[in-house]
């Protein structure tokens, strides 16, 4: 029988509610009434017009709704629900209709149960989408097919029909969608695991446990791919099923990529043979810590990839957008996106890719996490800080606490819009200088993401005469 089938089998004429429309699930809505599924769509939204031209979609395919405030009433005697990312697993309207006998799964969750291929899968705190990015570009060059998916790309799903057997499918997985997983990939692929969406996970350690699902359910042969020089992505090696390997630029190490301190060069060792990958000088990519999303995505494709199409990929791919982005040269100043630094850790890499102090704009949604390791980074890498959004109060409180400032000589500015950060950074900056966004905060106080964050910057910086 076919996956498609097999997917087929399960949801036809069985009641299923999607909770939310993203752009996954009104793919996946069409699909599962293709399917022969009774759906309902539950949301927060008071009526259909809200939807847009999504509403006629809906009426064209007579999907049921629950909306408004008891919008969850719409999960009561539902055969499946499919959860968004968004929605936390632990909610309590989720948890009693599994109690009732109701499959609560997700579209990843059944791409994976259904899908014929390999899959390689990326989760992490930082490096995420860089790392599962070049891992794709990576098969393609081989002359693989790829599905790009998870976190990233289009949603896996709707695509089962079209995929065979010697395909690969690429992921990225977050924390919210490994939480409830109970498959993991072929290959698993951990970056680094720091404090992050706090504001969702009950703690740190069911964040944790959460990243621990994609290698929770591995079955061998499988590999696992580890960073070596986080505390807590090294201790998951205790969770490996099977072929366990690292990546580290810190270290040598006779167990998977490394960055070679003698000649500067990216490398990978096994079975006591090393071998040579490419220069870090031939690497595209700006920063130190693309120097690792690199190394993992080679570790991740050892034996599956040519070495020659890993040096291709290494020194030719120049980045993903919102991740250093450049955006443009005026007046001698140069401009970056880094939207997606939606963390401490993300910015405090993107601060150590330049070798000059720069006009940093940062502060955004608060995801409860803490800014006092971010602190010193900003003493050292930033002349200009310009601070706005709901963090920006706890930004400029660490930085002012934390030793050294006082003598530092670095300027805080206040902005309450994105317009007026980039006009204050402008007004701040001389030729020869740069500028970033790179909030270390999520977006969520002024814009639905950190895309559409950093698409606004770009407009604003472009805009400028």
């Amino acid at each position: 029988m076919l996956p498609i089938e097999r997917l087929q089998e399960l949801i036809r004429g069985k009641k299923v509610a999607f909770i939310g429309a993203g752009v996954s699930h009104k793919r996946c809505i069409e699909q599962f009434v293709e399917l022969g599924a009774q759906v309902t769509l539950c949301d927060q939204k008071k009526s259909v017009e809200e939807f847009g031209d999504y509403a006629d979609t809906l009426r064209r395919l007579n999907v049921a709704l629950s909306l408004g405030e008891h919008y969850t009433d719409g999960f009561a005697g539902q055969d499946i629900i499919m959860r968004t990312p968004g929605y936390e697993y632990y909610k309590p309207a989720l948890q009693a209709a599994l109690q009732a006998g109701t499959k609560v799964t997700s579209e990843v969750e059944l791409f994976f149960e259904y899908c014929p291929c390999e899959i390689v899968a990326v989760t992490g705190s930082d490096g995420k989408t860089t790392t599962t990015t070049l891992i794709a570009k990576m098969f393609e060059a081989a002359g693989r097919k790829v599905f790009l998916g998870g976190n990233i790309g289009a949603a896996l799903l709707p695509q089962l029909a079209d995929v065979t057997p010697d395909a690969v499918a690429v992921v990225e997985l977050s924390s919210f969608q490994l939480i409830s997983m109970r498959r993991s990939p072929k290959v698993a692929v951990v970056t680094n695991v720091t404090p992050n969406h706090l504001d969702h996970h009950k703690d740190m350690q069911e964040y944790i446990d959460a990243k621990r699902n994609i290698l929770l359910w591995q079955e061998p042969p499988c590999r696992a791919v580890l960073g070596l020089e986080n505390d807590i992505s090294r201790a998951m090696q205790s969770d490996c099923k099977g072929e366990q390997v690292w990546f580290t630029r810190l270290h040598e190490t006779d167990n998977g990529a490394f960055l070679r301190e003698s000649d500067d060069t990216l490398c990978y060792a096994e079975n006591g043979t090393v071998t040579p990958i490419l220069p870090r000088a031939e690497v595209k990519l700006r920063g130190l810590h693309n120097v690792e999303n690199l190394l993992a995505a080679c570790a991740a494709v050892w034996g599956r990839v040519p070495v020659e199409v890993m040096r291709q990929v290494g020194s030719t791919f120049t980045g993903v957008e919102h991740r250093i982005e450049p955006v443009r040269t005026l007046d001698g100043v140069t401009y970056y996106n880094d939207s997606i630094a939606s963390s401490p850790t993300r910015t405090i890499a993107g601060l150590r890719s330049f070798n000059q102090k720069i006009i940093l704009i940062a502060g955004g949604y608060d995801k409860k996490i803490p800014y006092e390791p971010l602190a010193p980074e900003i003493l050292a890498h930033v002349k200009t800080l310009v601070l706005m959004g709901a963090t920006g109060p706890r930004i400029e409180k660490a930085v002012r606490e934390c030793a050294g400032f006082a003598e530092c000589g670095l300027t805080i500015l206040h902005a309450d819009t994105m317009q007026h950060a980039v006009e204050l950074a402008r007004g701040a900056a001389q030729p020869g200088d740069v500028v970033s966004l790179s909030p270390a905060s999520a977006s969520f106080d002024m814009y639905p993401n950190f895309e559409v964050r950093g698409r606004d910057y770009k407009k604003i910086v472009n805009a400028l005469q």
